[in-house]
């Protein structure tokens, strides 16, 4: 059982250096199914990632189910809506907000720089820039010497890592304490996993006509129509194929879901695998580079609540077994947490859950509290967002 002395002992000096929880997975609908992993973008478009690991005492080639990255923010995403739904222990960590003029919001657990984002750099607090503000500007000068400001603002950032790149000088560079993947072993170890990964196409059926084809005049309304609903650049092609019309000529109106599309094969699918392995790490040995401005028994109750936060998230995380189409798995047996002990010992501990990971997030806040090292009530960082980054954004990835 992982209680607050254990996390003590591992997050002081001589202590354990990591703490992993390791589970195995298989598709949903029986071994037989194939699964889609994460995708990637290279010069060739869309690709899955397929590398060599050491595997049962042998090399294999595997496949990325699901990056460290993509882990990370499904931990957060889940932290973040269990602290908008009340949760009791959750609630009392600080966070910093983004809002909009239109009433969206978004936290240092939503954000993908953390507090560091430009979201939170070109917004405003009490009308003037946040990179001018005392409380905000002590976030940013925080140092792995002195971690507290950091801590009683934007916590997140202490556990999954935080790079501020875009400062002139005096960056903050945190690494991730918590890091996580999925990965599938291929089922065939004998050729290249490109070689083996599926095509899936679909088919689209209009039960008016397979095919819609409209004078520029009738395309040009409809465009007119639906312009303010459409991305800029669906309404710019289409522009250009009613400029483009010759006299007479008539135009197809699938750009704007009219007509059908018949099956063809011209996306990745999925992989075959003889194993998934879903794989979690708490580093103690990054966490005792932290400090907190105090005495070393203030920087082990801080790094103790930092990783009980870790293990927060990865508690909820590995309960919500989602991760996108066509990618359902179950887990084949229960997670094995282990402890390492230093010199090749380790120790088999129980598996995670939320309750009780709940319980030790809260129990390690007092004993922080109670040595001065943070200061948890539920604060929050309030910003006020630049409403030219609202206007300007689309919902269309850059070339």
């Amino acid at each position: 059982m992982i209680t607050p002395d254990l996390l003590a002992d591992a997050c002081s000096r001589g202590g354990a250096n990591v703490l992993t929880s390791v589970t195995h997975l298989e598709p949903a609908a029986g071994k037989h199914a194939s699964v889609s992993p994460a995708k990637f973008v290279d010069r060739r478009g869309s690709v899955f990632a397929f590398e060599t690991r050491y595997i049962d005492g042998s090399p294999r080639r595997v496949v990325i189910i699901d990056s460290k990255q993509s882990m990370l923010n499904r931990g957060e995403a889940i932290l973040s809506r269990d602290i908008e739904e009340g949760n009791e222990t959750l609630a009392q960590m600080p966070r910093m907000r983004v809002r909009y003029p239109n009433g969206e919001t978004f936290t240092d657990l939503d954000l993908p720089h953390r507090f560091a984002d430009g979201h939170f750099r070109a917004a405003t607090i009490n009308g003037q820039p946040a990179t001018q503000d005392p409380a905000y500007r002590a976030v940013r000068d925080t140092t792995p010497g002195d971690i507290t400001p950091l801590v009683n603002t934007a916590p997140a950032s202490a556990v999954f890592g935080v790079w501020d790149a875009t400062r002139a000088q005096g960056q903050v560079r945190l690494p991730s304490i918590v890091t996580g993947e999925i990965i599938g072993v291929l089922a065939d170890q004998e050729h290249d996993g490109e070689e083996q990964q599926s095509r899936r196409g679909g088919a689209r059926v209009d039960p008016l006509a397979m095919s819609v084809q409209l004078t520029p005049v009738q395309m040009r309304a409809l465009l007119d129509g639906q312009r303010s609903e459409l991305s800029p650049g669906n309404a710019t092609k289409i522009e250009d194929q009613i400029k483009k019309a010759k006299k007479g000529q008539r135009i197809s109106a699938s750009p704007l879901g009219l007509g059908g599309i018949p099956p063809q094969l011209d996306s990745l699918g999925g992989v075959s695998c003889r194993d998934i392995i879903r794989s979690w790490v708490v580093s103690f040995a990054g966490l005792r580079q932290l400090r907190f401005g105090g005495n070393a028994e203030q920087d082990v109750a801080g790094r103790a609540l930092l990783a009980a936060l870790g293990l927060s998230a990865i508690a909820r995380a590995e309960e919500e077994l989602y991760l996108r189409a066509n990618c359902h798995l179950v887990e084949a047996g229960a997670p094995i947490v282990t402890l390492d002990r230093r010199f090749g010992e380790s120790e088999t501990l129980e598996p995670l859950t939320v309750g009780a990971t709940d319980k030790l997030l809260a129990e390690t806040l007092a004993v922080a509290q109670a040595a001065g090292v943070v200061d948890w009530h539920g604060q929050v960082l309030e910003f006020e967002g630049n409403p030219d980054i609202l206007g300007g954004a689309v919902d269309e990835a850059e070339e």
